[in-house]
């Protein structure tokens, strides 16, 4: 189980780096150099277009706002508080 812990690690990480190399880097590869079909290469590019189309998502239509929660407000009370505290 810990050895399948790590390996979902570093499918993050290597999803989280190299998604932009392989969106753009691969069908300047195909078209622009011509190298050969490859059906592995495509789904890998089919999924980081998947993961970009999400962080759009995310990034500009959900826009949520973590401050909203609960544990942020309290934070911003406490912050108010010292700031009161310290005027004193």
């Amino acid at each position: 189980m810990h050895e399948l812990r790590h390996l979902y690690g570093a499918g993050i990480l290597l999803f989280y780096y190299a998604k932009w190399p392989i969106l753009i880097g691969w069908p300047v590869m195909r078209f622009v150099l011509a190298y050969k079909d490859n059906p592995i290469i495509d789904a890998l590019w089919v999924w980081c277009l998947i993961l970009v189309i999400k962080d759009f998502y995310v990034l500009f239509v959900k826009k949520e706002s973590y401050c909203q929660a609960k544990q942020c407000r309290t934070k911003e009370r406490e912050d108010g508080d010292n700031a009161q505290n310290e005027g004193q």
